[in-house]
């Protein structure tokens, strides 16, 4: 416990994130003051949206080089002089990626012990769980019988998204980057089924799949998929935007959509920002819980051991080479 390893932005990377373009840092361990806290990061997660941050156009906040990348973390407390948390603690909180931080107990929260293992509080009981949650049901408006197309379908945000049209009897076409990803939605996560857009013809492929059009597109890459399930909505269709992992690596913005698919089909677009519906939380997890206990709901995280392994996790999933929930275990 005599060092802290950190990682850092190196230089800010043009298109694709390389492992080169992030430090590993040994610094000396944090001092807590009074109504602080000091905790060791058992759990990182890692996220597309961090790809922005480091392109200085998230709504977070950017992260230049020489900063500690941002991301949030399930810890354990190890020393405090903070009268709400006590050695022994499970919270989360952004952390960063790093093994051990301090923190003054601000925008902390701690973990409900009934989720277990502890990081399914950065997966579907998290920040990924909640945007799914809080965009299909709120800005998606699901309804029995709905015909749902939700892209980057087995990862955090898009499995949870399928799995709760499912629960709310929406007809679900998920759309995923290989054989192996499309099985698990079908097979595990009860999507009715998945299209492999690496492979297949995707415009034939939704046409056989929503022969009557798309009620619900949950959107996680826009690039052409969004452009070619736009192309299919249905009559007063909901389209959430959340995600754009098609253009994260790029310099250049992607054409946008046509707008007279909007018009045609007399459709709804909203965009989903996570941060909007913090208040659902306590529903949310209330939910969940109960979905995992009736078996509603499966989940699958790609877990890599060792904080220096981070730069190239997050570059794997920047690649779209992950399968699930990208999490580092710290500790």
């Amino acid at each position: 416990m005599h060092h802290n390893i950190q990682i850092k932005l190196a230089e800010t990377p043009t298109g694709t994130p390389e492992p080169k373009h992030f430090d590993v840092h040994k610094e000396t361990m944090p001092d807590i003051k009074d109504g602080e806290f000091l905790s060791k990061t058992l759990y990182l997660s890692l996220d597309p949206y961090m790809r922005g941050q480091i392109a200085g156009r998230h709504i977070s906040g950017s992260v230049n080089p020489g900063d500690i990348l941002r991301g949030e973390a399930i810890c354990e407390v190890v020393k405090s002089k903070h009268p709400e948390f006590a050695i022994g603690d499970i919270v989360s909180y952004f952390a960063g990626w790093q093994q051990f931080s301090v923190s003054d107990g601000q925008q902390v929260s701690k973990i409900d012990p009934r989720i277990s293992p502890p990081s399914l509080a950065l997966g579907i009981l998290g920040m990924p769980g909640l945007t799914a949650y809080a965009g299909l049901i709120d800005l998606g408006e699901p309804k029995e019988g709905d015909v749902l197309v939700v892209s980057s379908a087995t990862g955090g945000v898009g499995s949870m998204v399928g799995q709760i049209g499912k629960v709310k009897g929406c007809q679900v076409v998920g759309i995923a980057g290989s054989a192996e990803k499309c099985k698990w939605a079908v097979e595990n996560a009860g999507f009715d089924v998945c299209l492999n857009y690496r492979e297949e013809d995707l415009p034939a492929a939704l046409d056989k799949s929503c022969p009557d059009g798309v009620d619900i597109y949950f959107d996680n890459v826009g690039g052409n998929i969004l452009e070619t399930v736009m192309e299919r909505l249905s009559l007063s269709a909901r389209v959430v935007l959340c995600g754009l992992m098609a253009q994260y690596n790029l310099e250049e913005r992607l054409p946008g959509t046509n707008p007279s698919n909007i018009i045609r089909s007399r459709a709804t677009v909203r965009g989903m920002v996570v941060y909007d519906h913090f208040h659902k939380q306590k529903d949310f997890v209330e939910d969940v819980l109960n979905w995992l206990d009736d078996g509603l709901i499966t989940y699958r995280e790609d877990v890599t051991e060792g904080i220096e392994n981070a730069p190239e996790s997050f570059c794997r999933l920047m690649k779209g080479q992950n399968f699930g929930k990208t999490i580092i275990k710290v500790a």
